[in-house]
């Protein structure tokens, strides 16, 4: 066993770690205005003055596990306006295609406990084209690209710094920092370094007036003293000086009041870009210090700059620095080699390296009390009356103040629950107990609200989700039972029991007519639809979701299957389980059979799954828009061994007297009476002819199979749109491959063709789930038209191909998600770095959307990780399929 794996369980080593926001300016929590414009309450121009009430931000930055303590790195190229302290971008309003980070930084490498991390940053020499990236993004309307920092020519000759910032752990508060900074270009360049490190202001806001300090003993050393921080020191092995300020706002400058202090946040900012002597505290003490290095690069030159932030007090705090690196980067090295076991390709290693690294270094100190946040703190102006029905008012009981996985730090720097679901699977293959910690959270009572619901993210905590937490937990559960070689049953019960809350209100808030079909708004699918999906449509006309109704009989498999499980070690969980298969069938019947004309939402003309609207008089009106709300309802699917049914007489009991006695019921559950491979039973909305029909057109290339992965909306709305006039009213859905035309949701992420790797990743797995059932005869044409034929583990494995493409080098060692700029392709400097999009170009496979690591695309780890084998499945008494690129080993290997 490596040494990494054996400190994962040992939580001292977590305890820092990259916990810091790429970006607190513009966010929900940060916002104290009248109206809750969160994006103009706090901006990239007032960050360097104001300081925050719920968190910290900076490039690359390091905290404790309650952020009372911050190290990061700020640079300045002697030309720009600014130090470049934080990542800059665009906001909702500023960008044609919502809001966007406008830098080039990638993460490297990390392991779990974040005892060695390597990132690196792209700084230019010449000034940064702030102005420029506004003005011209602000002039571009939604049908254009998005103008890019490389679009500027700042790159075009070479003229910027490559920094790799890299993190070495001696012991768990023994932080060792190692800066290379490398001149990319051919002639020289000057830039000033400063480490920096500051409190965050728990102090100023009328709870606790502790104030911890930093203080200055010589250049090169900074004392830290804090009652419940370990960390004593913060060393630099080159500094000109050490320099000092307050972490407290300049109200001078943005609200043209008195300042509490006299060296404000931006003191070190101020002294460094206008040599302003008084900024900084000549005492050489304060809540915010940096090293100063202020050093000339020759033509091409490499530098190394060293830190070291230690609980200990060290005479020669670098003497064996360059020997704990090595040693650490070698554990990870030798960590990773285990965790790639049966992978081949070098250059699939390097991705699915870095996805993890991504995945790592997005972990993030969140921190909310909406509470104390509706109220106002009591040393603070109080809020106005309107905010006291501002969003979010409904969750007062909602206290976060936990290390997190975020979608992405920039455009995402806060939790998003359904896409938390999908991180946790590929967190299982490398930390386990961190996946399990994470879906377990979001069950506490500080976290879902008292009536069952689970928070969707900041900005708007009632949002509905698609309820994927139930397959998560128990996809999870069986990874680290094989990992593990033991179930951790105690996990799988406590998120049962919440679960069943979730559950409970789903059936309440989201059935609005009692037949179960379930609305649910626009179920994180943001635009897919004709109109937004979380309106009310003008005549009181409802929305009957297939995607709702099919997530609901997904969610429903999910929880019988995780009582079957309970049920193996205490019977009490047969009734449960009895419980859930009952309703997945009242689900299933309910999609068929609405209302007093029975209506359906599976179209028998165009054998597709859709959307439908009812209308006051309980008619139904088919959406025949075909998008994969339609290939949803592939996800509810579950293979049951017989021998567990066998074991669970009163279970098997029950389930026989439905079927017998229920046959509008029986004649739903897909061939439960004829046994498949291995004596499985087979539960799914789809009979065998369905599913034929729907894979028909998922499989088109012309419609939704591109040649990586699965569109979200069929290609034949690029030229012949989809049109709909309801109410007088005319609605319009083209086929979009990148970024969306629309404007609903601020136009920042489009389900109007583009591939999304959550969606991808369901289908792969629910394909791989009925390969299970069926036998290998059980063929279909692929890709449809071809004349050629594939059973459904092929097709998953084709498709699982499909999406790894997206990443890896092609025939001409190009990447496909940097299609849109030729230097990324031919770069040495650029083309091996990997950036994980939000989304992808449905015909071209192009990045889209948010760049930095979007949290679900990190299953690219999960799809690059060889499956397990049949044997060793069945050792592990694991039902659920892994989805992968390689085939199930045959029992000839």
């Amino acid at each position: 066993m490596s040494s990494e794996k054996q400190r994962i369980p040992d939580i001292l080593w977590k305890k820092w770690g990259p916990y810091v926001s790429n970006r607190e300016w513009g966010l929900v929590r940060e916002d104290y205005s009248p109206d809750g414009d969160a994006w103009n309450y706090t901006s990239h121009d007032t960050a360097e003055a104001k300081t925050y009430r719920w968190g910290e931000e900076g490039i690359c930055g390091i905290c404790d596990d309650f952020q009372k303590l911050v190290f990061s790195v700020g640079f300045w190229n002697k030309k720009d306006k600014i130090i470049k302290e934080r990542f800059f971008g665009l906001t909702n309003g500023q960008g044609n295609h919502g809001e966007d980070v406008k830098e080039y930084f990638y993460y490297l490498d990390s392991t779990p406990t974040h005892s060695y991390m390597k990132m690196l940053y792209k700084y230019p020499q010449n000034a940064f084209p702030y102005d420029e990236l506004l003005q011209e993004n602000a002039g571009r309307d939604r049908n254009q690209p998005e103008f890019e920092l490389i679009d500027t020519g700042i790159f075009d000759q070479d003229e910027y710094f490559d920094i790799f910032i890299e993190y070495a752990k001696e012991g768990p508060m023994d932080i060792l920092v190692k800066l290379t900074i490398v001149n990319r270009a051919d002639k020289e360049a000057s830039l000033v370094v400063l480490p920096t490190a500051w409190f965050r202001n728990t102090w100023s806001w009328g709870y606790d007036d502790y104030k911890p300090e930093l203080y200055a003993e010589t250049p090169s050393s900074i004392r830290v003293s804090h009652k419940e921080i370990e960390i004593k020191n913060i060393y630099a092995r080159q500094s000109e000086k050490v320099l000092f300020c307050e972490n407290e706002t300049n109200n001078r400058r943005l609200y043209q009041s008195e300042n509490t202090s006299r060296f404000c946040k931006d003191g070190i900012n101020d002294f460094i870009i206008n040599h302003n002597q008084s900024s900084v505290n000549p005492e050489n003490k304060g809540t915010k210090a940096a090293f100063l290095i202020d050093e000339v690069f020759k033509a091409k030159e490499s530098k190394v700059f060293e830190f070291r932030l230690s609980d200990k007090d060290l005479e020669k705090p670098f003497e064996v620095f360059d020997i704990i690196f090595e040693k650490r980067k070698s554990e990870a090295d030798h960590f990773y080699e285990e965790i790639q076991q049966g992978i081949h390709s070098e250059d699939e290693k390097w991705v699915q390296r870095q996805a993890f690294a991504g995945m790592l270094w997005n972990k993030m100190f969140y921190h909310y009390n909406v509470e104390k946040w509706l109220k106002g703190d009591p040393a603070e102006i109080q809020p106005p009356k309107s905010r006291e029905r501002i969003r979010n008012y409904e969750w007062e009981h909602l206290n976060n103040e936990h290390i997190i996985s975020m979608p992405d730090k920039w455009e995402y720097p806060w939790y998003a629950t359904w896409d938390l679901a999908f991180h946790t699977i590929s967190f299982s293959l490398i930390d386990p107990d961190f996946a399990k910690q994470q879906l377990k959270l979001f069950t506490f009572e500080w976290y879902m609200h008292p009536n069952g619901q689970l928070p969707a993210y900041e900005w708007n905590l009632s949002d509905v989700n698609p309820p994927v937490h139930a397959w998560a937990v128990f996809r999870v559960f069986k990874i680290d039972e094989y990992l593990k070689g033991k179930p951790d049953l105690e996990f799988l019960e406590s998120a049962f029991q919440k679960l069943l809350m979730n559950f409970t209100w789903w059936v309440n808030k989201k059935d609005s007519n009692g037949n179960n079909i379930f609305e649910g708004g626009f179920l994180g699918l943001d635009n897919i639809g004709v109109f937004d999906r979380n309106s009310v449509l003008p005549n009181g006309e409802q929305l009957e979701q297939a995607d709702g109704t099919s997530w609901m009989a997904m969610f429903a498999l999910n929880m019988m299957r995780i009582a079957l499980e309970l049920a193996q070690y205490n019977r009490v969980y047969e009734e449960m389980a009895t419980k859930f298969f009952e309703h997945f069938l009242s689900i299933a019947h309910s999609l068929d059979n609405m209302g007093d004309e029975q209506f359906s939402l599976w179209d028998e003309e165009d054998e597709f799954f859709y959307d439908a609207i009812a209308s006051g008089d309980c008619k139904h009106m088919y959406l025949r828009l075909r998008t994969i709300v339609g290939l949803i309802p592939l996800f509810a699917v579950e293979v049951i061994d017989d021998d567990m049914i066998e074991n669970l007489p009163n279970f098997k009991n029950r389930m026989d007297w439905v079927l017998k006695n229920k046959p509008e019921l029986a004649a739903l559950v897909s061939h439960w009476q004829i046994k498949g491979e291995d004596s499985k039973h087979l539960l799914s909305l789809l009979r065998g002819h369905r599913l034929k029909r729907l894979l028909k057109r998922m499989l088109n290339p012309d419609e939704f199979l591109s040649e990586y992965g699965v569109r979200a909306l069929s290609k034949e709305y690029e030229n012949n749109p989809f049109h709909l006039n309801l109410n007088g009213t005319d609605y319009t859905v083209k086929y979009t491959p990148a970024e969306s035309d629309s404007g609903l949701f601020g136009g920042n992420s489009n389900w109007r063709g583009p591939i999304w790797f959550p969606i991808n990743f369901l289908i792969i797995e629910s394909l791989q789930r009925f390969f299970f059932y069926y036998s290998p005869d059980f063929l279909v044409e692929y890709p449809t038209g071809s004349g050629s034929y594939s059973n459904l583990d092929q097709i998953a494995d084709s498709l699982s191909k499909r999406l790894s493409g997206i990443f890896l080098k092609d025939e001409n060692g190009h990447r496909p998600f940097n299609r849109q700029y030729p230097r990324f392709q031919t770069d040495p400097n650029f083309k091996d770095y990997i950036l994980f999009y939000e989304y992808f170009h449905g015909d071209n496979g192009r990045g889209v959307g948010a760049s930095h690591q979007t949290g679900w695309t990190g299953l690219i780890a999960k799809i690059l990780q060889p499956r397990f084998s049949k044997k060793e499945i069945a050792e592990s008494e694991t039902e659920m399929p892994d989805t992968n690129k390689n085939t199930i080993q045959k029992s000839a290997e």
